[in-house]
């Protein structure tokens, strides 16, 4: 009697211990899934962000230094004051950006001459932060209305970049082509993703 009383509960046991385990699995898969959801719109955005930022500035400087196209580049400065990090956006924001447009502003007064011209834009950007109302540094910046203006310019830079290369194949062919390209197109990435998540 006890041996098959044993079975049983050893029976019930293993079904009850299965049950469980399956349940388990199905909550990990949920977990996964959530979490991958999550990961994937918000930390994916943000990573998106720093790119398509980092990929602005490295592409002002190169205009500023050895690039030198007829594209008005001038426009990343408002590409990156919609698309900087809010962690970055906020210091130039704060203090330190008032000081550094306090002193750029001083030196171009007092020192025309001695201020270089690939300092002028990052120094607009710079007192663009600081300056800029409420209503668009915060609402906007943070909104789809930032996003659309990332959009139609980095489309405007790539189509300009593909026009002046002479065709998709010879923007990724030329030399210094293949960085340039790859940068601009992080540019239309990053609002197509922020758009659609």
């Amino acid at each position: 009697m006890t041996f098959t009383k044993m079975r049983r509960d050893h029976g019930t046991l293993k079904a009850v211990l299965g049950s469980d385990l399956n349940e388990l699995g199905i909550a990990a898969k949920n977990l996964a899934n959530h979490t991958f959801k999550l990961t994937g719109l918000g930390f994916g955005t943000s990573i998106l962000e720093w790119v398509a930022s980092i990929a602005a500035i490295y592409l002002l400087v190169l205009d500023r230094t050895n690039w030198k196209t007829n594209m008005l580049t001038s426009l990343l400065i408002p590409y990156i004051f919609f698309s900087l990090p809010s962690l970055i956006f906020n210091i130039f924001r704060g203090e330190i950006g008032k000081w550094i447009a306090f002193v750029a502003v001083v030196i171009q007064l007092f020192f025309p001459k001695h201020t270089r011209e690939y300092l002028e834009l990052p120094v607009a950007l710079v007192i663009l932060a600081v300056v800029a109302p409420e209503l668009i540094a915060g609402t906007f910046r943070d909104s789809w209305v930032g996003l659309a203006i990332c959009l139609g310019i980095g489309c405007y830079l790539l189509q300009e970049h593909i026009r002046a290369s002479g065709g998709f194949r010879n923007a990724f062919t030329k030399a210094n082509g293949i960085s340039n390209t790859v940068g601009i197109i992080a540019l239309v990435v990053f609002p197509v993703w922020a758009l659609i998540f």
